[in-house]
């Protein structure tokens, strides 16, 4: 079957605000991108996926929009984003937009509308509710964010109603029961299709439908006491009965006339349900970001990691599609938290990069992670400014614990760690910008920079432009079954990816220790040459000859007929 350009793309994710800043006022913005196309180029990627560029009053770092068909100035203008597509294209680089279709911001001028009355043409476009009859909240709905307040309505004294907002009060949750909303919608989306965009990464995308009668949660939320103390029912708008006709409503109204890309965040979906939101002949989405790796919180073991992926290929044998990742702009440094950060940071970013771009599935790559940038961990909560870390912080502290434990336990998992300044060279501000920049630069930006990594004879960046470029010349890495050996091993994984014209053999040491290993005989006695190494000059390059596998070692064998 003819795979689709998604399907066959590398995705580069840029955060504009942390990448390049072109004018010196310490925001990364989208004329930094521009100078930094030729490195993206150079790099292999076929696709650059942008968080919200739109005009935003940044409570949630863009993705609170108060104007749809417009940019963030601070990022630019209308005309340098049309620039910047029309220069991305020319070097055969793809575009797609971040879309937040759940909430816009309060300063969106439909929700100014909304507020001023409840007759007025925009009220529908929110959910407005009176109070229950005893004064309290309509529902028991908490929002994700807290802020001191923890429900998910907010009270508006000019018309005496609550508005829903699932996330902050400062971003009220849109009614796409709504025909008018839905239609408005549409249209923006065609706005930008029609500019020429390749397609939309779609935020909290199986939250659009909100349960019948808006009623009561059987988990209320827990008071904030601690750093984990406040919890919220995640589940109660998440894949609500009719979220697959309004998506593939959505889809027909838009995105199914263009020849693009779309892909989902989707959380609580799990492996068993991806392929109603997946399946080619569902016309919803293209392929969808599940929460099981790249944004769990719990450690991921290699047996975990095997199990993941055991289980999500069945979604591409449903006839859907996946996408493998490890780290996006809400996610920890992934050489940091999956990797090893100190002495096989090398090794380990390589081996990571190995995984994402073998197994089944679109990867995408987060800026910096193909020269190994880590975690950050700042010596005070000043320095920090994602809202989740300072807002549990600050609940935790309150409610009597240490603050020194308590920044210590936020630090590996805060957003921030991904969210510093990219790291081009060991110039002041790591090159990022001129002036100040909004969040601190990480301090080991003197020995990891695009420019030091460059020199090295251990070159990640080379590693992921030979990876990519491998992937566009092996069938088997986008076409190919995925079958595992030594299943139960604790620290490898031992993986073939095989289709009609190509059989590939995946090996990697998961570890800080040497391995031992008896190959598979049925792997061993066959023609197998190596076409990869995080490790060349140490190893064997026959697979016959192999006995031990170092600490972070990783090779990717061809099956040869020779």
């Amino acid at each position: 079957m003819e795979k689709r350009w998604w399907q066959e793309a590398v995705v580069y994710q840029i955060y504009c605000k942390s990448f390049c800043d072109s004018n010196g006022d310490g925001i990364g913005d989208i004329r930094g991108v521009i100078s930094k196309l030729p490195m993206i180029k150079d790099l292999g990627v076929d696709c650059i996926w942008f968080n919200p560029l739109y005009k935003s009053p940044m409570v949630d770092n863009g993705y609170d929009i108060s104007d749809y068909e417009d940019i963030e100035p601070a990022y630019g203008t209308m005309d340098d984003f049309k620039e910047l597509l029309d220069k991305a294209h020319s070097m055969g680089i793809r575009v797609i937009m971040d879309l937040v279709l759940n909430h816009t911001s309060d300063e969106h001028k439909w929700f100014k509308e909304s507020r001023k009355s409840k007759d007025n043409p925009y009220r529908n476009f929110y959910y407005w509710r009176p109070a229950k009859p005893d004064g309290k909240e309509p529902n028991n709905w908490g929002n994700y964010f807290y802020e001191g307040r923890g429900s998910a309505w907010e009270f508006d004294e000019q018309t005496g109603e609550y508005y829903l907002h699932n996330y902050s009060y400062r971003m009220p949750d849109l009614n796409w029961e709504y025909e008018p909303l839905r239609e408005a919608m549409y249209k923006m989306m065609r706005f930008w299709l029609d500019m020429g965009i390749d397609g939309f990464r779609l935020d909290a995308v199986n939250r659009l439908k909100k349960p019948e009668g808006l009623p009561d949660s059987q988990k209320p939320p827990t008071p904030p006491v601690g750093i984990h103390g406040y919890v919220v029912d995640r589940t109660i708008c998440a894949n609500v009965p009719g979220i697959h006709e309004l998506l593939r409503e959505i889809a027909r109204n838009t995105w199914d006339n263009y020849d693009v890309m779309t892909v989902g965040e989707t959380g609580q979906v799990t492996a068993d349900m991806a392929p109603d939101f997946v399946g080619a002949d569902n016309h919803e989405l293209n392929m969808i970001f599940h929460f099981e790796l790249g944004k769990n919180a719990k450690i991921i073991t290699p047996k975990i990691y095997k199990e993941t992926q055991k289980r999500w290929f069945t979604v591409t044998e449903h006839n859907g599609w996946e996408a493998q990742f490890l780290s996006n702009h809400d996610t920890p440094r992934q050489v940091s938290r999956f990797g090893n950060d100190g002495e096989y940071r090398v090794e380990s970013a390589k081996l990571l990069a190995t995984l994402t771009h073998t197994f089944p599935g679109t990867p995408f790559v987060y800026q910096g992670e193909e020269i190994g940038m880590t975690n950050v961990y700042f010596d005070s909560i000043d320095d920090y400014d994602e809202r989740y870390t300072v807002g549990k912080y600050y609940t935790a502290v309150e409610a009597g614990a240490d603050p020194e434990e308590t920044l210590k336990m936020l630090q590996p998992l805060s957003r921030d760690n991904v969210r510093t300044p990219y790291q081009w060279n060991d110039s002041e501000n790591a090159g990022f910008t001129t002036g100040k920049p909004w969040i601190k630069v990480n301090p080991r930006y003197k020995e990891i920079n695009l420019e030091a990594d460059l020199k090295s004879k251990d070159s990640i960046f080379e590693y992921y432009k030979k990876i990519i470029k491998m992937r566009k010349n092996c069938p088997a890495m986008v076409d190919g079954k995925l079958d595992f050996y030594m299943f139960d091993h604790e620290s490898m994984l031992v993986y073939t990816r095989s289709c009609a014209r190509q059989t590939l053999l995946i090996i990697a040491n998961y570890s800080d220790n040497p391995v031992k290993i008896e190959i598979p005989e049925e792997l061993k006695s066959k023609n197998f040459t190596r076409i990869l190494s995080n490790r060349e000059e140490t190893s064997p390059s026959l697979l016959k000859e192999r006995e031990e596998w170092l600490p972070w070692e990783t090779e990717i064998y061809e099956l040869t007929t020779n």
